[in-house]
């Protein structure tokens, strides 16, 4: 079994250090999932806001050195909220990882895998929602599952969304974000077959109380066949997405 690598780049047993023997565990520190794609079909992701550049860097360097050393079923590995300094981290250490800034997302290996189940589709309602949008749709397409991004269908313009309805009626899944008052998910849902991911935003003034109104409309909604993620979260989006469609046909070409 291969051997944790320390901050310093050292490996071994336990010997004060903090590297304690396992693939991808660091004692007191990080204790890596690897298995988790076998036991879910998807891998582990990193959440990155919620840790230090230099633990996010030592993470990205286990996964290098795992991979390194053979191990298999390492990706994708999907880094999510990372600024502009934790990116960097992660690039020294896996420097072909892709990277979406607007996002705050990275994937390694760069390249998702070959599509396959059902079409997932994220709609988004605003220009200012499209951060969210855009990282629900990389994670989707990360964990194996094609994609397409349809930006700025609010219902502030109905007709806007109306010419988009055909291309939704194709899809295995949809995930809808917006912010504000929130109710693109209920008017998309009443007008297709797939089921509905709501993801609310933080967008809006005032009363929209950093997507409290939006959630708070979406777990409301009349429309049936909607499940609804945390405010902003949109790997929580696009994971639960990638399984829905994961058993669906394909999209027809």
């Amino acid at each position: 079994m291969a051997e944790a690598a320390g901050p310093a780049g050292g490996s071994g047993e336990a010997d004060g250090t903090g590297v304690a023997d396992g693939p991808g565990r660091i004692e007191g520190f990080l204790d890596l999932d690897l298995d988790r794609a076998t036991r879910r079909g998807a891998p582990e992701a990193v959440l990155c806001d919620a840790k230090s550049a230099e633990q996010v860097r030592e993470i990205a360097r286990t996964y290098a050195r795992l991979h390194a050393e053979g191990r298999e079923g390492l990706g994708p590995v999907l880094f999510t909220r990372a600024d502009e300094a934790r990116a960097g981290a992660i690039l020294e250490a896996l420097p072909d990882a892709s990277h979406d800034p607007s996002a705050r997302f990275l994937a390694w290996p760069a390249a998702p895998p070959a599509p396959s189940g059902g079409l997932v589709i994220v709609a988004c309602a605003g220009t200012s929602d499209l951060p969210v949008a855009r990282e629900a749709e990389l994670t989707a397409r990360h964990l194996g599952r094609p994609t397409t991004l349809i930006a700025d269908i609010g219902i502030a313009g109905l007709h806007r969304l109306q010419r988009c309805l055909p291309e939704l009626r194709e899809a295995a899944c949809v995930i809808v974000a917006a912010g504000m008052d929130g109710a693109l998910p209920t008017v998309i849902a009443g007008q297709i077959p797939a089921p509905v991911v709501a993801l609310p935003t933080s967008v809006g003034y005032g009363v929209a109380a950093g997507g409290q109104a939006a959630l708070m409309t979406m777990l409301s909604a009349c429309a049936p066949g909607i499940g609804v993620v945390n405010i902003d979260n949109g790997y929580g989006a696009g994971h639960l997405a990638a399984q829905i469609a994961r058993w669906a046909p394909a999209p027809a070409e």
